[in-house]
C-alpha cells in the first residue's frame, strides 16, 4: 500500500460575499478531488488543539501525526533545521521576515504593508541579510538566509518568553500594538528599529523601487523556539516516508522526523509554483521505494493572506488538475494506494489570517471504495457527514491503517 497526503495549506475558508456566499472550495472546479470524496470517507478534523498557536507549524505537525502538546517547541527551529543550521540545545531561534513598512516618520507608527516584500527573490534577500549581519551579528546573535522573505535569527543562550505577532496577521495595520513584548524584548526591538534605517537606503531596495517593487525595508522577528526533538516517523509508523514542499518549515518537520526531503525545481510557495513537478516528485519518491509521501502546497494560504479571491479558487483548481489528476494517473500501475486530501487550517479571505476551526478531509483507498453519499468535497459537505475527529494527530493513525 502506498500512502499520499496532499496538503493544501490554508485551503479551507468561510463564505465569501464576492463568491455569492460560498467558499473557494465550493466554487472551485475540482472533479478529481470530488471523485475521491464520492468514493471515500469525508469528515472534519480539528488539527489545532484549544490554546495552541494557530499556525502552519502546529497544524502540519498535527497532520503528520505528532501531538503538538508534547512535541511543539516553536516554529523557527523547524525552519532552522531545514536551512542546515546546527542548533545547540541552548540556542533560541526566531523567524526573521523581510517586510515592507510604510514611510511614516516614527517606526512605531508605521503600517505593515507587505509581510513578504513582494515575495523578494532569495538572491536579493541574501544581500540584505548579509547587511543585517554586518550591523548586528556578534557572539550572541547571527542571522541566516532562508528562502525569499523567510529567514532566521539564532540567539546563543537566548530567551523564549516573548510575545510576538506574525506579520501576516497585521497587514494594513499600524505596528504600534504588535511590537515585541517581554523582559528582554528591547534587544530585539532595537534591531528591528535600526534595520529600517539601514535597509531603506540599501542599493537592493533602491533598485527594487525603481522597478516598481516594494522595498524590503525592515526585519520582523517572531516565532521563537528551541531545538525540536521529534520521534522517528519510521519507528512510529513502520513506513519509509518522504516530504515535498517549497517552504523550510515543512521540510524541517520532515527532517526532524527522519523523512527524505525531495527538492522540486520551480517550487516557489505561491500560486506560480510547479504544481505538476511536485506531483511528479511524489510518484518518483514512490518509485524510489518510499511508502509514504507528504506533499505540501502553500499557494492557497498565500492567496488567503493577500485577499486574492480569484487566485485562491484558481490555486485549488490547479491542485486538482495538476496534482491530484497527475497522481491518480500515475498511481494506476503501482498497486493499492491511499490518498488523504485536506488543509492544515483555514485561512479565511475575509480575515486574511489563520483560524483553528476544524477542516474538511477526504480519505480514499483504491482497494476499498465506498459510497460517501455526497457529491463532492468542501466544508459544508464534510460537516454534513457527521464524521468528526477531535484529536488531529490521530488522523494519520487512521490513514496508515490499510483496512
Amino acid at each position: 500500500m502506498k500512502y499520499i497526503v496532499v496538503l493544501g495549506d490554508g485551503m479551507a475558508d468561510e463564505p465569501v460575499e464576492a463568491l455569492n456566499g460560498k467558499t473557494p472550495l465550493e466554487v472551485a472546479f475540482k472533479p478529481n478531488i470530488d471523485y475521491l470524496a464520492q468514493n471515500g470517507e469525508v469528515g472534519l478534523v480539528k488539527t489545532i488543539p484549544q490554546g495552541m498557536p494557530c499556525g502552519s507549524d502546529t497544524a502540519n505537525l498535527s497532520v503528520m501525526g505528532y501531538d503538538i502538546r508534547k512535541y511543539y517547541t516553536g516554529r523557527s527551529p523547524l525552519e532552522a533545521v531545514s536551512m542546515g543550521i546546527n542548533l545547540k540545545d541552548t540556542d533560541v531561534t526566531f523567524r526573521c521576515n523581510l517586510v515592507t513598512l510604510s514611510d511614516d516618520k516614527d517606526y512605531i507608527n508605521k503600517t505593515m504593508i507587505d509581510y513578504s516584500s513582494d515575495e523578494i527573490s532569495t538572491v536579493e534577500a541574501d544581500e540584505l541579510i548579509k547587511c543585517v549581519n554586518k550591523h548586528f551579528a556578534n557572539d550572541k546573535f547571527l542571522y541566516y538566509t532562508g528562502i525569499s522573505y523567510r529567514h532566521c535569527l539564532v540567539w546563543d543562550k537566548g530567551k523564549t518568553d516573548f510575545v510576538f505577532t506574525p506579520p501576516h496577521d497585521i497587514l494594513e495595520k499600524k505596528i504600534t500594538n504588535y511590537l515585541p513584548k517581554g523582559k528582554y524584548s528591547e534587544l530585539l526591538y532595537k534591531m528591528m528599529l535600526k534595520s529600517y534605517d539601514i535597509l531603506k537606503v540599501h542599493p537592493i531596495n533602491i533598485e527594487r523601487e525603481k522597478r516598481g517593487l516594494r522595498p524590503a525595508n525592515s526585519i520582523w522577528l517572531w516565532g521563537q523556539g528551541k531545538k525540536p526533538i521529534l520521534p522517528s516517523f519510521f519507528e512510529k509508523y513502520g513506513v519509509k516516508g518522504a516530504v515535498i514542499s517549497a517552504v523550510d518549515l515543512i521540510k524541517g518537520i520532515g527532517i526532524c522526523g527522519g523523512l527524505k526531503v525531495y527538492e522540486v525545481e520551480g517550487a516557489t510557495g505561491n500560486i506560480n509554483t510547479n504544481f505538476k513537478g511536485k506531483a511528479d516528485a511524489v510518484l518518483g519518491a514512490l518509485k524510489d521505494g518510499y511508502d509514504f509521501v507528504y506533499l505540501h502546497i502553500e499557494a492557497p494560504d498565500e492567496c488567503g493572506h493577500r485577499y486574492e479571491i480569484d487566485n485562491k479558487v484558481k490555486s485549488i483548481e490547479l491542485i486538482d488538475n495538476l496534482v491530484v489528476k497527475t497522481l491518480l494517473d500515475g498511481l494506476k500501475n503501482m498497486g493499492d494506494y491511499s490518498i488523504l486530501v485536506l488543509p492544515d487550517h483555514p485561512t479565511p479571505l475575509n480575515l486574511r489570517t489563520h483560524t483553528s476551526d476544524p477542516v474538511p478531509y477526504v480519505l480514499f483507498r483504491s482497494n476499498k471504495k465506498i459510497s460517501s453519499n455526497i457529491t463532492g468535497y468542501d466544508e459544508n459537505k464534510a460537516k454534513s457527514t457527521g464524521i468528526y475527529i477531535d484529536e488531529g494527530f490521530t488522523l494519520l493513525d487512521k490513514f496508515l491503517k490499510s483496512q
